[in-house]
């Protein structure tokens, strides 16, 4: 691969260099002077910036008495301080657990008690809270501000540390299921293969402008998006928070190439009113998962965008598949991406293969060591239900095609997806229970009223114990203190009884069913 293509760290065939704090070193040594972020409405920033910055925030983590194979907490929506401590976290050895800034309450209390960090460093608006909830329930953590650590000086280069493939560089939490969210642990060769998927598949380059608008604290926004252009030298523009209404004039200001969304994103944007600008863009390549066929067709046709790549993937197992850049997804996911993962579609129950065009369960592995999660953070036994028999399963329906096109069916397991986040059934649930009156709930997904591509809407089933009066909106006040905005319900129902098996488990297919019932109330505030 030449320079003139590339300003890619070694080669991308080569994962002996997979490490996240080399490649970031190297690319700084070699093109300091190249501008490699922006952020919109903020500043722009050289490799030699990110790398002087970087130091500067490593030599904090020093004097903090963070040593490698410690772990640091971080409660940042700010950019420009999460990349820098991210990569700081990188040339210290220190995993870096990045904590969804909407996440409140008991959630929270639980992920900052499950990272296992003696530090949690937090933005300015969410340290009184963290700070309270941190006192309240005891937990030994300090509790710091990012405004209060200043520092002049720079981490001496000769103390990085460079690491291993099979470190663990990176927690991100993912929605439970049956219990608590759960800590995906993220090893350097595992970050590195999700830019690498990037870079393959949407053949990036150092003459491309990638726009990042979705959160860094998911794979997919510092991953796919930033990793890749560090990887690259493509510039990354950066939002701090997605605007349906900016995101064409971003576009065309910025000269953007490429870009990644989710299937909400995708379906807020194809709602804006068209415009006499809407073809008149440089924008070459969207990336999307999910990507229902409609809004696909939208961008194709009102848009002009040549390629609208579906993808399909998890924090857990990277993006094991992607669309084609010379085929219409048509609502399937997109074939193997064979150089690196194997993929198969085995029966939920006896979890042996079923035939092409069969229903059955997503399993995935890698081909490429440590090109997965090395386990879950302190639940080892999570980790081992979900590489039974040497796949891990994904808890997601779906088909193979004769043709190879996967297809994604639906979830089998009771994870909800709304707007972009994957919502925990269970933490839905205890947040109610937390409320005296109610004795059981039930969380489940209810498809949006938009219908394709609009993903899910939460929706709860409770039984109430002796009380026939119900103030919904004060039920819903009380449920904000533990719950993130996007996993308030949208529709909440009152039960008589709840449909279960002998063995007394609720029966949520079947409240799947009977969908939004007539005794069901709708929350008009979303």
């Amino acid at each position: 691969m030449n320079e003139k293509n590339y300003f890619l760290f070694n080669n991308s065939e080569n994962p002996d260099h997979w490490k996240i704090s080399e490649i970031i070193l190297d690319q700084c040594k070699k093109y300091p002077k190249r501008e490699i972020i922006e952020f919109i409405n903020g500043p722009k920033w050289t490799f030699n910036d990110l790398k002087i910055k970087s130091l500067e925030k490593a030599q904090i983590l020093k004097e903090l008495s963070l040593n490698k194979g410690d772990n640091l907490t971080v409660l940042i929506e700010d950019p420009k301080e999460f990349i820098l401590y991210w990569i700081a976290c990188s040339f210290m050895g220190v995993m870096f657990v990045a904590i969804n800034t909407a996440i409140k309450g008991n959630v929270l209390l639980h992920q900052i008690k499950t990272s296992k960090s003696k530090n949690v460093l937090v933005e300015d608006q969410f340290f009184d809270e963290v700070k309270s909830l941190v006192n309240l329930h005891k937990l030994e953590v300090e509790i710091l501000n990012f405004k209060d650590l200043n520092n002049k000086d720079i981490l001496n280069e000769d103390e990085i540390i460079l690491g291993k493939l099979s470190d663990n560089v990176c927690t991100m939490f993912t929605s439970g299921t049956s219990g608590p969210s759960k800590g995906v642990m993220m090893p350097n060769a595992h970050c590195v293969l999700f830019a690498i998927g990037t870079i393959e598949n949407y053949n990036l380059r150092n003459n491309h402008t990638f726009y990042i608008s979705l959160p860094l604290f998911h794979a997919n926004g510092l991953f796919m998006q930033l990793l890749a252009c560090i990887m690259t030298g493509a510039k990354a523009v950066i939002r701090t928070r997605f605007s349906a209404s900016n995101w064409l004039k971003d576009i065309r200001k910025y000269n953007i190439t490429h870009t990644n969304m989710l299937g909400a994103i995708a379906a807020f944007i194809v709602a804006q009113p068209p415009t006499k600008y809407d073809k008149d863009h440089n924008l070459k390549v969207i990336g999307s998962a999910p990507l229902p066929s409609e809004p696909e067709k939208i961008f194709r046709n009102r848009f002009g965008v040549k390629y609208v790549l579906p993808l399909y993937g998890m924090t857990e197992v990277n993006i094991p598949i992607y669309g084609l850049k010379n085929e219409m997804g048509n609502g399937r996911c997109g074939k193997l991406y064979e150089k690196y993962f194997e993929v198969e579609i085995r029966d939920p129950e006896k979890d042996t293969p079923v035939n092409d065009g069969l229903v059955g369960e997503i399993v995935v592995r890698p081909k490429q060591p440590f090109g997965f999660m090395s386990g879950y953070l302190g639940m080892p036994e999570k980790t081992v239900e979900s590489w039974r028999n040497f796949w891990f399963h994904t808890g997601d329906a779906g088909i193979r095609e004769k043709s190879g096109h996967f297809v994604f069916v639906d979830r089998i397991k009771d994870c909800i997806r709304r707007r972009g986040e994957n919502i925990s059934s269970y933490e839905v649930e205890q947040a109610f229970l937390e409320i005296p009156f109610i004795t059981e709930a039930a969380a489940y997904a209810i498809s949006a009223d938009g219908g394709e591509g609009m993903e899910d809407e939460v929706m709860v089933a409770l039984m109430i114990d002796n009380k026939t009066n119900i103030d919904f909106d004060e039920l819903l006040e009380k449920t904000k203190i533990n719950l993130a905005k996007f996993a308030i319900p949208k529709y909440i129902r009152v039960m008589k009884e709840f449909p279960k098996t002998q063995t007394g488990k609720i029966q949520k297919n079947k409240l799947r069913e009977e969908g939004v019932t007539i005794d069901t109330w709708q929350n008009k505030n979303i």
